[in-house]
């Protein structure tokens, strides 16, 4: 059985100028970053994966973790990881180091497609779909000073793209929430869903009177409403709210995701890849929010390699309790913004038509990584 000889963090950055900045209602960015993780077999197999956060800070973590896996059966890093969680039990579990394990378990599972010639998703499961529906993740706030000129510049190029989904930044003040939901409604019409984030920036107070001005413009959820842990106030607004809450982009490991989930905080669960602990989590995630009944939609805001390692992840899981007719599929995030990481440091980007990303039909991941591009973003 193969064993892994090494493993590499190559963190990447694609920086852009100031004026082109864009974000949330916590604050914007010039630049998008993430780190490619790169796991290598004794049998010369080489398999990637992505942690999320500061490339630095994975490098460190990187250290530690390295002597756990160096000599390991590339078959055995869940069990590796769950060692290291019950070893470094002081170290906690919302960090970067999870996001690390992550990076190495999404590589590990390339390794092993690649091995036996298969994609993930057959891996973890078996592929059920070779299309997934995606949902345009925009509407970002800039610094414009004319808010809707510059949100509607980002949503009208969208409408002939057949998108389905959309999402939109909102958080800044209920009465700008209003204005900008109307502005998107108009723009894409009444048939595709609208969903709307507002990035933890309110307390409950905010999040309901944000919600008045919003119900009725049909909003299919109400994304990361509070902050993470904010437990007590997702519970009282799981009992308030007219729309439907979603949230889980920034919860490390699989406890707090089940706190969630056993609580019914939320009506949609959003664990992203990268950052929660790989393949190994997301799917015990999609077990538990299946034992539930609660609907699950990933979380991407990276490096196109976690936007493939959750495409496997999406094209593998059941849509139980639904068997011919689904309501409502489960979407993928898929970010339109300005992020040359998304497509550029691959030699094949991934496909979108039609309202569906394609499923690589190539073991693994499915993708291959344009060395020329690495060194170009190479932060």
């Amino acid at each position: 059985m193969s064993r892994i000889r090494e493993i590499q963090v190559v963190p990447l950055r694609y920086q852009f100028d100031a004026s082109a900045a864009y974000g949330s209602a916590r604050g914007l960015t010039t630049g998008r970053g993430g780190s490619i993780v790169i796991v290598q077999t004794e049998d010369g197999i080489e398999g990637i994966g992505e942690a999320w956060g500061p490339g630095a800070v994975s490098l460190g973590y990187l250290e530690l973790l390295k002597p756990h896996y160096i000599g390991a059966r590339v078959h055995a890093v869940r069990g590796i990881a769950q060692s290291i969680l019950a070893r470094s039990y002081h170290m906690g579990t919302q960090n970067q180091m999870i996001s690390l394990m992550g990076g190495i378990d999404i590589a590990a599972h390339d390794a092993i497609g690649k091995m036996f010639g298969v994609s993930v998703a057959d891996l973890i499961g078996g592929r059920l779909r070779e299309r997934v529906p995606v949902y345009a993740s925009g509407g970002y706030f800039t610094g414009d000073d004319d808010h809707a000129t510059a949100l509607a510049r980002q949503l009208e190029p969208l409408r002939n793209k057949a998108y389905g989904a959309y999402k939109i930044k909102i958080g800044r003040h209920p009465d700008e929430d209003a204005a900008r939901v109307a502005l998107a409604r108009r723009i894409v019409g009444e048939t595709p869903l609208l969903t709307v984030d507002s990035n933890g920036n309110y307390t409950v107070d905010g999040v309901i009177e944000s919600m008045r001005r919003i119900a009725g413009f049909g909003i299919h959820w109400y994304e990361e409403p509070l902050a993470p842990q904010d437990w007590a106030g997702y519970a009282e607004l799981a009992h308030k709210s007219p729309i439907p809450l979603a949230t889980g982009e920034a919860l490390y490991g699989v406890f707090d995701f089940r706190r969630a989930i056993d609580n019914r905080l939320a009506s949609v669960l959003q664990p992203d890849l990268t950052l929660c602990g790989g393949f190994d989590v997301a799917r015990t995630v999609g077990a538990l929010c299946g034992a539930e009944h609660l609907r699950l939609s990933p979380h991407c805001w990276g490096t196109g390699v976690g936007l493939a390692a959750a495409l496997q992840f999406m094209a593998a899981l059941p849509a139980y309790p639904h068997v011919a007719n689904v309501p409502y599929p489960a979407l993928l995030e898929y970010d339109v913004g300005n992020n040359a990481l998304r497509d550029d440091i691959f030699v094949e980007p991934l496909r979108y038509a039609n309202g569906c990303l394609e499923v690589p039909s190539g073991p693994g991941l499915g993708v291959t990584l344009d060395q020329s591009a690495l060194k170009r973003f190479a932060a």
